[in-house]
């Protein structure tokens, strides 16, 4: 199983969507869209089940506008995709996990996000923990910081080797991805 933040699970949603950035260069990711094409085609190929966290798809939702619903309906018809709520076992593990930054003496970690934004990507990686997940797949930096010294692998879309011409274009099984208890 893997974990998907914001910028990848746009990709899956929308053909069209703007190209992270490259960490080192700070220009647009060569051939994204086919990156992320080409993990898509490696987890169908594994039949891997892909975790979309209630905080990624809020933050998608946000900028979503009238797509919105589109994208609420290719998410629950996607086979191999689940929604994940944040709970009260994630809830447990995100007070640990601040606990310890506050013990630290360092509630931001070492980076320079906002209390908000920590609180969201504390919560994504608190629900990957506990869903036992070992990798995340984004591009947001402070993401892969907090990540750090934890189990969590962040796997950015420039890590992503290119998918070849054979792998473009597929997608994920369309059936129902919907589970007891996953609404």
């Amino acid at each position: 199983m893997a974990v998907l933040d914001a910028t990848t699970l746009l990709h899956f949603l929308e053909p069209d969507a703007r190209a992270a950035m490259h960490p080192a260069s700070g220009e647009p990711i060569p051939d994204a869209k086919a990156r992320i094409e080409g993990l898509v085609a490696e987890l169908q190929k594994a039949k891997e089940t892909i975790l979309v966290p209630t905080p990624v798809l809020s933050e998608v939702l946000v900028h979503a506008d009238e797509a919105g619903p589109g994208y609420l309906q290719i998410l629950h018809r996607t086979a191999r995709l689940r929604i994940v709520p944040f709970g009260e076992r994630a809830a447990v593990e995100l007070a640990v996990m601040t606990r310890a930054a506050l013990e630290k003496g360092d509630l931001r970690a070492g980076t320079s996000a906002t209390r908000a934004k920590l609180k969201f990507d504390r919560q994504i990686i608190a629900i990957a923990r506990v869903e036992g997940e070992r990798t995340i797949y984004s591009d947001d930096g402070d993401m892969k910081t907090l990540a750090e010294g934890t189990e969590l692998n962040v796997i950015r879309t420039s890590d992503l080797p290119r998918a070849d011409s054979a792998q473009r274009g597929l997608s994920f099984d369309a059936g129902s991805a919907r589970e007891e208890g996953n609404d």
